[in-house]
């Protein structure tokens, strides 16, 4: 994840920056790779569309992320990035990447420790979800976003889902019905709390036994 400071000094080296509102899309898939993004504010998903007309959402993404990066071996991006709520997102031309390096010496190694955080967390999420029930699948999705937004310094015990419950459900390959439950049953053994969409995390020991995760303070 990108510092603060540096999403800043990026911001006033690159002068792009764009504003999403909910629903609008930061590319489409197959759209011509040139840049790629870093999430100043708010929350995007990319998803695919499977030949029979099926969304099949591949990841959500935060403040201090950067998106675009699975595109840089294919000559267009292969996903639709759409905004989940207003979004704030600094676009670095791939071709000036070389120069802002030099300008930002932490950039180079920042970008490719985002992608390794990414990989990482992408190979987490699919070990975790490939073995799990749903109740442990649900719970590592959480305890996944909580270290996310933890690593970039806001609290990772109380946040807002920004994803609907059927973008969830998609995501983790559960009925949104199945997600709904998950919520009610966490609750009732005390180890979320829910209002509306912010979710907080009462529990985090209990919350990361269930998902069969470290849990790290």
């Amino acid at each position: 994840m990108l510092a603060e400071s540096e999403i800043e000094h990026l911001e006033n080296i690159v002068q792009r920056k764009k504003i999403l509102k909910k629903g609008e899309f930061l590319y489409h898939a197959g759209d011509h790779f040139e840049a790629i993004h870093a999430i100043r504010s708010g929350s995007l998903k990319s998803y695919t569309i499977s030949s029979d007309g099926t969304e099949q959402i591949t990841g959500f993404h935060l403040p201090g992320e950067i998106v675009g990066l699975n595109a840089i071996s294919h000559s267009t991006y292969p996903s639709f990035a759409k905004a989940l709520e207003t979004s704030l997102v600094c676009t670095i031309p791939f071709d000036k990447l070389e120069t802002l390096s030099r300008d930002i010496p932490g950039l180079q190694k920042q970008i490719f420790h985002v992608m390794s955080n990414e990989i990482r967390d992408e190979q987490n999420l699919m070990m975790l979800l490939s073995k799990k029930n749903a109740d442990e699948r649900f719970a590592a999705f959480i305890m996944n976003l909580s270290a996310r937004y933890g690593r970039r310094g806001l609290s990772s015990k109380e946040f807002q889902l920004t994803m609907t419950r059927s973008d969830i459900g998609n995501y983790l390959g559960l009925a949104v019905e199945t997600v709904s439950r998950l919520v009610t049953r966490l609750q009732g053994n005390g180890l979320i709390g829910i209002q509306d969409r912010y979710i907080q995390i009462t529990d985090m020991d209990g919350l990361s036994a269930l998902a069969g995760t470290s849990c790290h303070h």
